[in-house]
Formats: structure tokens, sequence, C-alpha cells
């Protein structure tokens, strides 16, 4: 390990390593990771310094130690994070034990098990990008090991070379290989890191948190038309119940009523990233959907299945819905108020004809005494610990769609009118490349609902009253920051920069990536195939057997052709050192090897012997020696340039 061909390759290695465990650092513990890296460093430092490898009284030492960091984390061995947590660390102990190139085809093989360890965590076409990459760097190594191909660029190379031609079977066996779904017990049901975005419960101003939030929660492609942007609501959580400041939610109802729907039916595909909650946040109001969804008493979805992992589901909505009557005890979930109002609150109601007026009076008196009121639309509002709706309504006025949503419900309720929050998202920036929209945390929303007479739950929106452009215009992530002015676009009225089309481009390629390789589970896979006439089990393997046989013999066939290249350097040379012995008579055969032939020419030419010998194990040594250098070449080309037949002395420099 202590030829400069062997430094070589184990500098290639030990970086290839650090590259494969770096994005690891955001997934194992801080202190495991920070191990790691002490005993790469490590080895980093022994390629020049060998005397400081480690003995074998302190590699147990670390061995020991690996295992109470791991068990100090995690408290077991098996499960995800700590089986992960495992191999990177016993990676890390082998790299000090390097020490023939056994050890190094092991670190290798290791090294590609933590590699793929990386999509149980992260399964973006970033990520699968960036292992292929790493994973031709490790290829280059075995390259390095196996061949002449010592230089990096050569090595790289060649191992580029190999995985392009593993890919067209890659793809027709991904494509046709049944997919095989692992029984329950043997998932991994780690949660994922705790993620920002909706809860179960809402306070005036919760919301606000997530406003300049780019995290991705879901994306919609719609088989027709778009919904416009102010029927673009994303139905989540409702919070029936109030202490005065925070809005919960009350037990489901054991069943769904059977609303009516009427006006537009919008169908879409909804993919949803993976997240804490079994929410699946269908556009309001929807009628159809896919298993594994259910409809709880609140008209909103849940997934039955793994909510942890990417998922995409198949959704009908309507834009006009009925729900039907109200019983008793939902009449009273939905007035319930946690004290007697203030005598502010009671007088403003009066003032808005809420005890002698219709509802749907009510409903609009109060949103214009928001519009002519002044009230003001904003991300940072002051804080309102006690009493937040009286301070919200006679003191601040200024708030987020949480203090609107809660105070409009508030007064609703004084009036004795069934009304209610509801939490999800409102929008949605729509992706012109990929023709969908995605929705992100900074699309959170709080609306109302208030039950009416013949018509059932009915959807209002009071910030729509105060600040219609955030219903009907995008948010301008780019240039939204917490503390300053709230931006929208005005959609398709404002051209996309370049920054911007760049952007969506990624993530359309990203979107596609997501839907037809990362959810290709075994309905995706039966429903892609029926198109070409695969409907069964046998039909599939026989189409399986067909393409990869037909793939196999255009490879073997593009290998096997072998194209005019340009003869090997050293093998030009040693032609030209053959050419002068047979000017002198002496030709060598075909089927004549280089150390027969120089037996027969020393024979032939003794006053030549030593010359033709060096010449002889110079170009074994190049062309099929383990080690060489440029030097060696260069000596090579000097000693045949100057081998003279007739010349006494055996050769000249020229």
């Amino acid at each position: 390990m202590n030829s400069p061909h062997h430094k070589r390759i184990l500098i290639f290695l030990l970086t290839s390593v650090g590259l494969i465990v770096l994005p690891h650092s955001v997934n194992i513990p801080p202190a495991l990771f920070g191990f790691f890296s002490l005993l790469l460093g490590w080895r980093f430092t022994c390629i020049w310094q060998p005397q400081y490898l480690p003995t074998k009284r302190v590699l147990f030492f670390l061995t020991i130690l690996a295992f109470a960091l791991l068990l100090s984390q995690h408290r077991h061995l098996l499960g995800r994070d700590a089986g992960t947590n495992l191999f990177i660390l016993a990676l890390g102990l082998k790299l000090l034990e390097i020490k023939t190139e056994r050890d190094i085809y092991l670190v290798t093989y290791l090294a590609f098990i933590v590699a793929a360890s990386l999509f149980l965590y992260q399964q973006s076409l970033f990520m699968a990008a960036y292992i292929l990459a790493v994973c031709c760097v490790l290829f280059a190594t075995l390259v390095a090991i196996n061949s002449l191909q010592i230089h990096t660029r050569a090595a790289l190379k060649t191992a580029t070379v190999i995985v392009m031609q593993a890919i067209p079977l890659t793809v027709i066996i991904f494509i046709l290989f049944p997919r095989v779904e692992a029984p329950r017990w043997m998932l991994f049901e780690e949660k994922n890191k705790a993620k920002i975005g909706l809860s179960d419960s809402m306070e005036p101003g919760s919301i606000s948190d997530l406003g300049t939030s780019e995290e991705l929660v879901f994306r919609v492609k719609f088989t027709g038309a778009l919904p416009p942007p102010k029927l673009r609501y994303w139905r989540g959580p409702v919070l029936s119940h109030t202490d005065g400041k925070r809005w919960t939610q009350v037990r489901f109802k054991e069943s769904v009523d059977n609303p009516s729907y009427a006006g537009t039916a919008y169908s879409y595909t909804l993919l949803m990233e993976a997240q804490e909650k079994d929410w699946v946040f269908g556009l309001d109001f929807p009628a159809k959907f896919s298993e594994p969804l259910v409809q709880n008493g609140y008209y909103q979805l849940i997934n039955l299945e793994n909510p942890h992992k990417r998922a995409e589901y198949q959704i009908t909505s309507y834009s006009q819905y009925n729900t039907g009557n109200l019983t008793q005890s939902e009449y009273q979930t939905n007035v319930q108020l946690p004290r007697e109002p203030s005598d502010k609150i009671k007088q403003l109601v009066t003032q808005l004809h809420g005890f002698d007026s219709k509802p749907d009076a009510l409903i609009q008196q109060i949103l214009n005494h928001f519009r002519q009121e002044d009230f003001h639309y904003t991300l940072t509002p002051p804080l309102m610990e006690d009493n937040p709706i009286d301070s919200f309504l006679f003191s601040t006025k200024r708030g987020f769609c949480s203090h609107y949503a809660s105070a409009f419900v508030y007064l609703m309720r004084v009036a004795h009118i069934p009304a209610r929050v509801v939490t999800g998202y409102q929008g949605g920036e729509f992706n012109r490349v990929g023709n969908f929209l995605e929705i992100r945390q900074a699309n959170a929303h709080a609306w109302a609902e208030v039950w009416l007479e013949n018509q059932g739950w009915v959807r209002v929106d009071p910030t729509a009253a105060i600040a219609p452009e955030r219903i009907e215009q995008q948010l301008n992530l780019d240039q939204l920051e917490l503390g300053g002015d709230i931006r929208f676009d005005a959609g398709n009225a404002k051209q996309l920069n370049w920054l911007k089309q760049t952007r969506q481009l990624w993530e359309n390629a990203d979107y596609q990536w997501q839907r037809w390789v990362v959810n290709y589970d075994s309905n995706n896979q039966s429903d892609f195939l029926s198109q070409f006439g695969i409907h069964d089990f046998k039909t599939m393997m026989q189409w399986l057997m067909t393409l990869v046989g037909l793939m196999t013999v255009i490879l073997s066939g593009f290998l096997l052709y072998q194209k005019k290249k340009a003869t090997d350097p050293v093998l030009r040379l040693y032609q030209q050192f053959c050419q002068k012995l047979q000017a002198a008579g002496l030709t060598r055969s075909n089927r004549e090897g280089a150390v027969d032939f120089a037996q027969r020419a020393t024979t032939a030419l003794p006053e030549h012997a030593e010359i033709i010998e060096e010449i002889t194990a110079a170009f074994i040594q190049l062309r099929y020696g383990r080690v060489t250098t440029r030097e060696d070449f260069g000596k090579f080309a000097k000693l045949v340039a100057g081998f003279r037949v007739n010349n006494p002395h055996g050769y000249r420099l020229p």
C-alpha cells in the first residue's frame, strides 16, 4: 500500500467514501458524523504517514467506542436510522484496516451499500444523479486496481462507460420486473424529521409562521381546465372548539353525510409529499377519491396507510355542494364560546344587526366592516396574548388569515349562528413547463364555514375582504421576507424570468421523476403495462426475457465489434524495434512471444544481446506490468530510437 500506484488509489477511494457519506450529515446524529469524519481524516493522513496506522488494540478500542456512541443515540441496532449509522461507522473503521487490495475491495462494496442507503431518506432526482455520480467514482476505483489506467481521467472514463452500458438493462428490468410489496412488518417505521406545517390546532398568528417557507407540500395535475384562483382552497383540519385564544378539533363524527354536488367537476392527480400527519388536502369540496383515502365527518381526506412516504391519489372535487342538515349536537358544538362575550363585542354584533338579521346578511355586514375599517393584512401582526379577539377587532386591526378567520367565526357564534374555522392551503404556483400546481407551506391559509339553511356548510373567506389579491393572485415567494411587504404575482400577466423558468423546468423534471420512478409500485406498473397488452405475469416474464436477451445481444455485439484503433504507443515502438531486427534478417512470427523472439535474436546477434534483453524487459513491463510511469515509457522510447543493428555497441542515443 506504500507504492505510488496504491497511494493514488487510496486517495481516490477515500475521496469517494467522503462524497458518499457527506449527504448523510443531515440524517445521522452530529456525534456519529463527527466520529466518522475523524476516522476518515485519520486514514487520509496515514497515506503519507503509514506509521500512524492504529494497532489492533487501538482498533478494538475504537470499535467499542463506536458501538457506545451508536447505542447512546439509538438505544438499539434495528431500524433505518440505526442500521444506516452502523454501516457508516463500520465503513469508517474498515478504512483504518486497509493493508491489502482485498481490503480495498471490501471498503468499496461497503461504500456501495452506504450509497444505496441514501435512498431511504431522499428519493429526489438530484439525489439519484448524485448517487449515480459517486457510484461512477467507486467503479473508477475498481478500474484503477485492475488495469493500467491509474490516472483519474482514464479511470473515470472507463467507469462511466461501464455504467452507461448497464443503464438500458436497468431500465428494462425496472419496468418489467414484478414489483413485490414488502410485508408490513418489514417496513421501516421511523418517521421523517420534524417538519413545519399545519397543526391540528390554531392560534391567531400561528399560520403566519409558515408565511415565508418554500417547503413543498403537494403537487396537483388536473386532467382538464384548472379551477380559477378563487376556488383553489385545499381542505385540511376543521377546528370547532375554542378557549378564546386557541382553536382545536372536536372528535370526528362517526359517519359522513351524503352531500349533493353541482357545478364543475375537477378531476386531478395529487402527489402528496411525506409528512407527519395522515392528512391529504383535497380541493374543496372532494367527492370521489381513490384508496386508501377516506373522508372523516368534517369532509377532510385521511390517508389510512403510511403517511410518512410520498404518495399519489386520484381525486374529483366539485365547485358547488350542499352538505345538508345540522344535528342538534353539531349546532351546540359550532356555537360554543368559552365565556360570555365582552360588552364591546356584543355592541359590535348589535351594530352589525347580528341579532335581528338573517345569517347571510350578517356575513356581508362583517365583511364590509373589515373592508371599511382600518384593518390591514400582514405577516407580522402585534402580539395579542390576552383577549386576542378583542385586541384584534378594536385595537391592533392587523393580522394574518388566522386572525380574520377566528374573529369572523367568533362574531358569528355570538349571534348564535353555527360557524367554524377550516385550515388548509389556498392557491398554488402554476408550473407552466409541466402544467401542474405546486402548493407550498407559504400557501397555508385559514378560512371560515358558516351553516346556512338549505345550503349546508358554506365557505366564507374573511381574508378576501381585506386582501383580495391574496386569493386572486399568487404570493411572490422570491421577494417575500418576514417583516417586509407582502408581494403578489399577477399570474399569467407576468412573464417568467429566466431564473424562474429554469427552476420550473427542474421542478417539472423532479415531478415526473417522483410520479413515474419513485411511485412506480405494483398498481402503477399494472396500469402502465396494460397499455401495451401486458396483463398477466406470464406475458410480463416473456417480455422481460425477450428484451433482456435482445439488449444483451446488442451490447455484446457492440463490445465485440472492434473498430480500427490507433496502435498503443508502447506496441508501436516495439514494432519499430522488430522492424529494425527484420532488416538484419530476423522476422518475428505472429505466434512468437516477445521473450521467445528475444532469445532467438540474442542467439543470432550476440553482440546486441544486452540491449535486446533490456528493450524486451522494458516492453513487457510497460505492456503487462501493474505499475508503470511516464519515465519508464520515456526510457523505453530512447532505447528503441537508439537501437541500431549495425552499431557495434548495440545502441546510440539520438
